[in-house]
């Protein structure tokens, strides 16, 4: 009977030590307030990008084309339609839409060649960076990603002066402080989890 007890207190001992195993090796979560929830992104066209439109067995219908200021396209057969505003997806419909007044049954697939993307999926940098610009925005993209886009911090930049605006769903405006500088040296506990729409602002030293 002891020698059963030993071996069955070894057992318990080897399966609480895998319980324990299995809780430290989970994935570790971003935290923060900026932290945000991994949601499927559904990119949104805009103007200045460019579409790939293909009509499957209609290889004359398959082109090409860039969404214009006024964020229409044009194809063969149809002299213009709204894209901007529009997933890939709801275009591809209004296409097929579209295009079945004119042959049978369409099949049409948009893939986005190059991107700028509408304002809502852009985030914007201003002030004292390398290359001040609109960056298209990525699912999963940090402050850390739009940096290395715009070419890091000027050598007039205050970088750990640095401030995220956010619009935020109820219509509020959030202002989000970051340490430019710190991230930029290597600390990356400063970098956060950035959303469509956010702008980012860079002042300048005065010293």
């Amino acid at each position: 009977m002891k020698f059963i007890s030993r071996n069955y207190f070894v057992m318990l001992l080897v399966a609480v030590g895998f319980a324990l195993l299995s809780g430290c090796s989970s994935t570790p979560i971003i935290n923060g307030p900026t932290a945000a929830p991994q949601q499927a992104e559904r990119y949104i066209i805009g103007p200045g990008d460019s579409l790939n439109i293909f009509v499957r067995e209609n290889p004359n219908l398959t082109t090409t084309v860039p969404v214009r200021p006024d964020g229409r396209i044009s194809i063969p057969l149809v002299q213009s339609i709204v894209a901007a505003g529009k997933t890939p997806e709801q275009l591809a419909g209004n296409l097929e839409k579209s295009l079945s007044r004119y042959i049978r049954s369409p099949q049409v697939t948009v893939i986005v060649k190059s991107f700028v993307g509408a304002y809502s999926q852009q985030v914007r940098v201003v002030g004292q960076a390398t290359t001040p610009k609109a960056v298209p925005y990525r699912s999963g993209m940090t402050l850390l990603d739009v940096m290395i886009d715009v070419g890091g911090l000027t050598k007039f930049a205050s970088g750990n002066s640095a401030k995220i605006v956010r619009h935020l769903p109820d219509g509020k405006e959030q202002t989000i402080p970051v340490r430019l500088g710190d991230l930029m040296n290597g600390a990356i506990k400063d970098n956060v989890v950035m959303r469509p729409g956010d702008i980012l602002i860079i002042p300048e030293s005065y010293f």
